[in-house]
């Protein structure tokens, strides 16, 4: 499944893209609880402004793992914004697929940062462990 979800976001075919997916689909981000939705129709309309947006909008597998009806997929979109602004976003997607269609999907995607701080820095910011604990 996850060959064919590529191949139809790089054709820059929505239509496609929501067909390979279940009437009542559920799309969960834990990352970002308020963004899951239900259903192919919200499919078609997110990809249409995907398409919209990153014009040259490319999609590659870095790596896959399946499992019975349970697909992994790391990724890596990229292109750019129709302000020529640079487009990256990587991350991985955990798919159920049922009868033919991706019935649930978990999204850990996330853009790329071009210019954020190193791994000292991500440690205060995430954890703000007390002044002078770091050796």
């Amino acid at each position: 499944m996850l060959d064919q979800l590529r191949d139809a976001v790089n054709a820059h075919d929505a239509q496609r893209l929501a067909s390979l997916f279940a009437e009542d689909y559920q799309s969960v981000h834990p990352v970002h609880p308020s963004r899951g939705f239900g259903g192919s129709a919200q499919v078609l309309e997110n990809w249409t402004s995907v398409f919209e947006g990153v014009p040259d909008f490319r999609s590659e597998l870095v790596a896959t793992s399946a499992d019975g009806d349970i697909e992994w997929g790391e990724w890596y979109w990229h292109g750019h914004h129709v302000d020529g602004s640079p487009f990256a976003v990587r991350g991985v997607t955990i798919f159920v697929v049922r009868d033919g269609l991706v019935t649930q999907g978990r999204f850990y995607m996330e853009p790329v940062e071009a210019d954020g701080g190193d791994i000292e820095a991500a440690v205060q910011e995430l954890y703000k462990p007390p002044p002078g604990s770091m050796h």
